[in-house]
């Protein structure tokens, strides 16, 4: 099916799968579309989060680890067989992010990072794409970070994975496009989510200077944006003005961005120096 031949995605009649959906940003999504009018469904490891999402919004829901291809391929067939109706909508926001000393990090910490951050995102977009094309609509929108648009200092395993993320994100709008299906990324920045509190037990005096002191973001504003992200089929979807200004001028802020790291990572050095 041609994209001008395809029905249009209105999201009151659509069927959304998010990943990750049992807490945080993608609690938030589902909340958001689900007043909206969409079928909601949701998948994340922690059994009793998920029910709990579950009652709140009268969603169908499994339980799946997203690093396990053939768990989040079954949970989604089965999800898409519960509520008759196959997934006209699916945001990834499953994540995991374990920041740390480059040289402290254990080897398993940067495989974790890739398997549940990249291959999560992957197997589900591999799981629900081709249905999509061959429909001619849909939507599918992965949630990056910040940290995939500029490395940072002690996010030498979380910020690859997103970076990854972004690129297959990339790659596949451009395919994907002709076919009717919208593709979007987004690239929040610290968001006040349970996946935040435990991040901040690990983040090094370095990462928390490089950081400042801005306040993180609410998971209801990032949802805002990815929901009207997908109303007006964005492919580059950012909930705030500082990882705007990245996303579009990234490259030519990059070495003043450095300077001012390198300067605030070296009065971090300093003051360890003087305990």
């Amino acid at each position: 099916m041609t994209p001008t031949s395809a029905r249009p995605l209105h999201i009151g009649s659509a069927h959304v799968i998010v990943t990750g959906g049992s807490s945080g940003i993608g609690l938030a999504t589902a909340r958001l579309l689900a007043e909206r009018g969409a079928r909601i469904s949701l998948i994340a490891r922690g059994r009793e989060r998920l029910e709990a999402a579950a009652n709140e919004l009268s969603a169908a829901a499994r339980t799946a680890d997203v690093a396990d291809q053939t768990a989040l391929t079954r949970a989604i067939r089965e999800l898409e067989e519960e509520q008759g109706q196959p997934c006209d909508i699916l945001v990834t926001s499953a994540g995991l992010a374990r920041p740390g000393h480059f040289l402290e990090l254990a080897d398993e910490v940067f495989r974790e990072m890739i398997e549940v951050d990249y291959f999560g995102t992957l197997y589900a977009l591999r799981a629900v794409v081709p249905g999509m094309v061959e429909r001619g609509r849909g939507s599918v929108v992965a949630v990056s970070s910040a940290a995939g648009l500029i490395g940072i200092f002690g996010y030498s395993a979380y910020g690859p994975a997103k970076f990854a993320v972004r690129g297959l994100m990339e790659s596949v709008r451009a395919e994907l496009a002709p076919c009717g299906v919208h593709v979007g990324v987004v690239f929040p920045p610290d968001v006040d989510t349970p996946q935040l509190a435990e991040e901040n037990r690990w983040k090094p005096a370095e990462n928390r200077a490089v950081g400042g002191t801005i306040k993180p973001l609410t998971a209801e504003k990032v949802a805002a944006a990815i929901v009207a992200g997908i109303d007006r089929r964005r492919f580059v979807i950012c909930p705030d003005t500082g990882t705007r200004a990245l996303a579009r001028f990234g490259s030519v802020l990059l070495p003043l961005l450095n300077r001012e790291f390198d300067r605030r990572v070296r009065a971090v050095g300093k003051a360890k120096k003087r305990a």
